[in-house]
Parts: C-alpha cells; structure tokens; sequence
C-alpha cells in the first residue's frame, strides 16, 4: 500500500466546485465502474461523493492501478477538476469530476459483509455488529452530523444566555430511586459502590447553592431499565439549572432554545411562545401527559348522557367511573367489524374491558350495546359525541384512570391506522403534574416525582389534608406526541423538604444516608431555582424523522442492553473480580 508522503488533502469529496482547478481529495471507494479505456471511481467521505475519471490520458501506471482498486479502498488522489458530461443532480458534486492523475492507495478493504448503501436493506442486527460500516453510509453519517450540529447550537445559544459550562461527577453515591442504578465497585473502600449518575440531579442543585445561577452541561446519563425504540441505558441530556426564577423565566428560555434550533438547523420558524395545556386538561381531552395534537379525535365524555340507561357496563362504571368515547371520522369503510374486533382485543390487552361501539355505515346506526337502549337514547349519545354519517365511535367505560389513558392510546393507533395524523412540528408544554398518585395496591398516595419537587405555591395547604388536590411545579415539553423534557421548580424550604421526605416515609436514617449532604447545604441558604433536562437523543431523533434512537446514536445497545460490535457486557477475569472482593453468584 502507498503512504501520504508528499500528498495533503485540499478539499473534502463532496465540496469539490468547478472555481477549483486542482484538488486533493481522500475517501472511501463507494463504486468502480470500469467501461475498458476509462475507469469511474465515485469516492465517498463525510460530506459526499465525488467522480474520479482515469481515461487515455492518465499515465499508464496510474491507469493500471486504478484497475486493481475495490469497493471500501482508502484512496487519496490529486487531479484537475472539470465539468461533467452527464450531470448526475442526485449529488452536490453531480457536475463535475476529478481527471486524477496521482492516485494512493492507502487502505485495502476485504468484501464487506453487506453492500454500503444508502438505503440499506441488511437486517439491523447484522449491521449493528459491524457498526463501524454502517455508520458510512450517508443517512447515519447526516443524521450524527445534526445530533453534533444540535448540541453545537445549543452550547452557543446557552453561552449567550450567561450560562456556565460545569461539568458533575459521573461516579457519585446511589440514591435509588425511579430506575435501577448501574453501579460501579470501588477497589479502595472494599465492598462499596459508586452510581453511575441517572441525572445530575442534585449536583446542578448544589451548583445553584453554590451561586453559579445558570449551570449547562451536555450530560451522560444512565438507567438500568428495560429498552425500547426510544430508549437507551446510556443517553445524553442537555441539562439545566436557573437560580431566582419560576417557571414560566425557565419555560421563556427553553422556548428560545427551540426557535433558534429549529430556525439554524431546519430553517423551520417555530412560533413561540408554545401552547400550554395542564395535566388535567391533557389527560380529559387526549387521554395522555403527551398528546399529539396534530390531529382532533378528542376524548368526549358521555357520563351524563348515558347516566339513564340500562346498559349494565355504563351503569356500573358510573359507580366510580366514566363513560367516554371517542369518533373516527369518515372512517366506517376502513374500521370493519372485523377491524373493530382487533380494536377491542388491543384495548383489553392495555387495561380495558371492553370496547363498545357504533358505526355509522347505512342509514341506520350499528350499534353493539343498542339492545339496552330505550327509544332515542341512540340518537342522544351521537349528537353528544358528534358521531354522523361515514363515522365510528368508540367508548369506554370504566375508572378514570383506565378509561382516559386507555382512549388515548386507542386514538393514536386509530389516527395511525387511518394515516390522518399530518406532518409538522407540535409542540406543547404539559403544565401542573399531579404530586402524588393513588396506588390502588398499597392503598396510599405515592409522589410522582423526585422528593426535591415544588409543589404549587397555592395547594401547599392540601399537603396533609386532600392529596389528590396538590398538583406541581412540573412541566414537560412535548413533540409530536413524544417526551422530550422534563423539569420543575425545587423546594429550597429546609421545613417544607423535611416535611416531603415524611410524608414520602422517609425516616431520619433513610434521609441522612441518601441526601444528607444536600439536605444540610440547604441549612446554609439557597436561592430560588429550577431546571429541566432535554432529551438529546430523542431530540435528535425526531429531527432526523427517525422512530429509533439507535438512528441517532454512535455506538447503541440493543434491547437486552447488549452492544452486539465490541460483544458487550463481557467476562471479567477472576483476578480483577478478587481485587474488588467480588464473587460472582449464579442466578436460578
């Protein structure tokens, strides 16, 4: 193979132009296309392709050596640049080449195991084990390169903001709580154990403490939890923290965030200041704490129309419950019976009991429960959900908290099914979050958040006596019906954070050994102060137009938390394991 000696790069592939008389150029063989007396060769990097020419006026030696030249070789290759015959508008470069007359080969590749493409149709796990290729192919390089482009813009917009960098630890003290903590054992202090962060949750409050008033820091963080196509045991956050403010000084940045992002990196001019919508309202219309509401198909509650009749399922959800439903416009062709069977099953299988339903296909409604219906009780439950001609409607009937969030997710697979659900960029904060939630199993209020959450200035004074009226300093930021940030407002009340810790049933022990060195910074002050922590991954994601994080991550694990290219977690050897004071158990 030959070496750089005497060669250095002038230009990426794909920035080549025809104001440029002579290059130097390096990458990646993606095609060979040898026609006898002239041989193509399009060379690919990170920024596109570029044709290089080898015909009768090449010297024979570089000629003969451009024969021998393979898919995946690393060449280098300096050559005068002219315009194309045919323009190829396909790339950025499409009309122009490169007549090459020096020519290095600096790499030869054996026969990849699947075809480089763009568009490739190898299965992803072949392909996760050999990342280092796939991540040549142009869609996963684009989308690396707006995942970079995304934090690039928003170190820049938080440095203007009089935001300070500061980074936390990554090894720190577990404090479990939400997800399973990935731990890290301490050779030195034999027997105990470090915590991988699962945010810099207390850290950045500390910071706040501190007197640093505005800390950012693009964080790793990590979860011991169960994958799924949106999430990872490893993702990075773009995480926050303001001092002397409340929600809506914390709401009015992040919302600049958003505009300068979406404008710098897609030219798209989000409108702020971004719809808000409470919990309450979120769940009673979409039956989610992240709705989609690109499209209608809004939960309607039927309770009182239906109080009357003496259809047993609606009576016997009224005891404790509601009756509400939701209508599939124009949709009585595509949602058959057959259809709606599916349906019916898919909603047991979340929670549900049953679906009942109408559709609306000839005159005369089909109904499945209008054998209990009196006389013009039909008509009454239609005008009440706005369900005509063409129209399904779809009800559920049982508690609250089965029959919203049941709804919600039988609107989304509905509007999916129906393909109703248009492009764009919706974004939504979900404002004022429930404190606590009843566990029906345990028979007391559980918080649904950290033990360091404010709780409305307002509804303090239902700590102790209505639980299920306290709602939070929280807000989520919402996109397209995906989560992307959460945050709230932090209790700096020495008194009011004792009082959390009892009420979460915390004893004195149990608060010193998890958050006593928080607990005692706050005996010396702190500021007012929140923050939220950004989905990065997720946010890149959806930016890319992507479904799967692993689109938008390097180097990802799959869904047992395995990475199937380096193989892993792996083995460790008996000796490093003694070192540690270690003995591995085998599980039953």
């Amino acid at each position: 193979m030959d070496n750089m000696k005497g060669m250095k790069r002038t230009c990426y592939c794909g920035e080549v132009t025809l104001e440029m008389s002579e290059v130097t150029v390096g990458g990646w063989t993606a095609r060979v296309r040898d026609k006898g007396g002239i041989i193509f060769i399009d060379l690919r990097d990170r920024t596109g392709l570029v044709q290089l020419v080898f015909d009768e006026t090449t010297e024979k030696s570089v000629f003969e050596k451009a024969k021998t030249i393979r898919s995946e070789d690393v060449l280098m290759v300096r050559g005068a640049v002219r315009a194309r015959e045919s323009v190829n508008n396909e790339i950025k470069t499409g009309g122009l080449e490169i007549l090459v007359s020096e020519l290095r080969v600096l790499g030869k590749s054996e026969t990849p195991p699947f075809e480089i493409v763009p568009n490739s149709k190898t299965n992803e796990e072949l392909r996760l084990k050999y990342r280092y290729l796939d991540l040549r192919r142009k869609p996963l390089q684009d989308n690396l390169i707006m995942r970079h482009n995304i934090a690039r813009v928003a170190r820049e917009y938080f440095y203007e903001n009089g935001f300070l960098e500061i980074e936390t630890p990554m090894m720190m003290k577990s404090t479990p709580e939400g997800a399973r903590d990935y731990l890290v054992p301490s050779r030195i202090h034999n027997g105990k154990f470090y915590a991988l962060p699962q945010s810099p949750q207390m850290y950045k409050q500390l910071l706040m403490i501190s007197g640093f008033d505005k800390y950012i820091q693009i964080a790793r963080c990590f979860r011991d939890e169960d994958l799924r196509a949106d999430r990872q045991p490893e993702f990075t956050q773009i995480d926050l923290e303001m001092s002397f403010v409340d929600t809506d000084d914390i709401l009015e940045v992040l919302e600049g965030f958003i505009h300068r992002l979406y404008k710098e990196i897609l030219n798209v001019d989000i409108a702020v200041p971004l719809p808000r919508l409470t919990y309450d309202e979120a769940m009673r219309r979409f039956g989610s704490d992240k709705p989609d509401t690109r499209f209608g198909m809004e939960i309607t509650d039927i309770s009182d129309v239906v109080r009357d009749t003496d259809f047993v399922v609606f009576k016997s959800a009224l005891e404790n419950g509601s009756v509400r439903g939701i209508v599939a416009k124009n949709a009585a062709g595509t949602l058959t019976r057959k259809e709606i069977d599916k349906l019916t099953e898919y909603v047991k299988g979340i929670g549900a009991k049953g679906l009942a339903y109408v559709r609306w296909v000839d005159d005369a409604p089909s109904c499945s429960f209008a054998k209990f219906l009196k006389e013009g009780e039909l008509e009454k439950i239609l005008g009440a959900l706005g369900c005509e001609k063409g129209d399904v409607a779809l009800i559920v009937a049982d508690k609250d908290k089965v029959t919203l969030p049941t709804l919600g997710a039988l609107r989304l697979k509905v509007a999916k099914q129906l393909d109703i659900i248009p492009e764009g960029w919706d974004f939504l904060w979900i404002t004022e979050f429930p404190f606590f939630e009843y566990d029906d199993e345990k028979g007391e209020w559980l918080a649904m958040h950290h033990p360091f959450t404010m709780p409305l200035d307002e509804h303090i004074q239902y700590l102790d006596t209505d639980k299920s009226k306290v709602r939070a300093k929280c807000y989520d930021l919402v996109l397209n019906g995906t989560e992307l940030l959460s945050g709230s407002i932090r209790i700096t009340d020495p008194e009011l954070q004792q009082h959390m810790f009892e009420m979460l049933g915390m004893t004195e022990e149990e608060i010193a050994a998890k958050f006593g060195f928080l607990v005692d910074a706050y005996k010396y002050a702190a500021p007012p102060h929140g923050g939220a922590g950004i989905g990065l991954d997720r946010l890149a994601m959806l930016m890319c137009g992507s479904d799967n994080l692993r689109d938008v991550v390097a180097f990802p694990k799959v869904q047992n938390a395995s990475e199937l290219m380096s193989e892993a977690p792996s083995t460790v050897s008996e000796e490093q394991l003694a070192e540690l004071g270690i003995r591995i158990v085998e599980n039953d």
